[in-house]
C-alpha cells in the first residue's frame, strides 16, 4: 500500500502527516512528491491532487484524494493500526478538539505570515496582523490550559507539538514558551519523540 504525497519540508501540516507516519512506521508506504505550495502562485502539480493547490495532499493506490492533513492524518491511522485517533467517546473528542486548535492557530499564524511575507508592504494591514497575533496567543493560552499527559501521543498532542515547534521556527519573537513553563516543558520532552525529531521544519 503505497501513499503519494505532496509535501513541503516547511510545512506545519504536512509535519503533523509525516510525525503520524513515523509513529505508525508507515515510512516505506509514502512516495513522496515534490512541491512548491504558495497562496498566490498556485502550483499546478499539487492541484492535481488538491483544487486547493496547498499541501499536503495526497493519493492512495486506488486513486483516491486525500487532503487536508486531518483527512490524510486518519487515513494513515485507520489504514496502519495505529490507534492515534482514539474510539468515541471523550478521549476522542479531547484529541479531535486539541487538533483543531492546533490546526487553527497555525491558519492565524499562516495568515501574519502571508501578511508580512508575500503582501506588498504598502497594502499590509497592521491591525489585521495584530488580531491574528490574538488568535495565536488565546490559542497557545488554550493549550496551555489543557496539557496532554506524559503518556498521551494520539493526533491531539502531535498536533499541539507541531503547532508549537512551527512558532518557533518562524515566529521565535512571539516568546511564548517564557509564560507558559509547564506547556514549554510538555513540548521540549514530546519533542524529544523519534517521529518529532525526524521531521522538524526547514527552510
Amino acid at each position: 500500500m503505497t501513499l503519494t504525497l505532496y509535501w513541503g519540508s516547511a510545512s506545519p501540516f504536512v509535519r503533523k502527516v509525516m510525525a503520524v507516519v513515523h509513529e505508525l512506521g508507515a515510512e516505506a508506504d509514502i512516495e513522496f512528491r515534490d512541491s512548491a505550495a504558495h497562496p498566490v502562485e498556485r502550483d499546478a502539480r499539487i492541484k492535481a491532487f488538491n483544487p486547493l493547490a496547498k499541501v499536503p495532499a495526497a493519493e492512495t493506490d486506488d486513486g483516491t484524494p486525500l487532503y487536508d492533513s486531518r483527512v490524510i492524518c486518519e487515513y494513515l491511522d485507520a489504514t496502519h493500526g495505529g490507534g492515534l485517533f482514539p474510539a468515541p467517546g471523550p478521549v476522542r473528542w479531547t484529541a479531535l478538539r486539541r487538533q483543531a486548535l492546533a490546526d487553527g492557530c497555525l491558519d492565524a499564524a499562516l495568515l501574519i505570515r502571508y501578511e508580512t511575507l508575500i503582501r506588498p508592504e504598502a497594502h499590509q494591514w497592521p491591525l489585521w496582523v495584530e488580531k491574528q497575533r490574538e488568535k495565536v496567543f488565546d490559542a497557545v493560552d488554550a493549550m496551555a490550559a489543557d496539557v496532554p499527559g506524559p503518556d498521551c501521543h494520539d493526533i491531539g498532542a502531535i498536533s499541539m507539538a507541531c503547532a508549537l515547534g512551527w512558532l518557533e521556527f518562524r515566529f521565535p519573537d512571539l516568546d511564548w514558551k517564557t509564560d507558559r513553563p509547564a506547556l514549554a516543558d510538555w513540548q521540549a520532552v514530546f519533542d524529544t519523540r523519534p517521529a518529532m525529531a525526524a521531521t522538524r521544519p526547514y527552510a
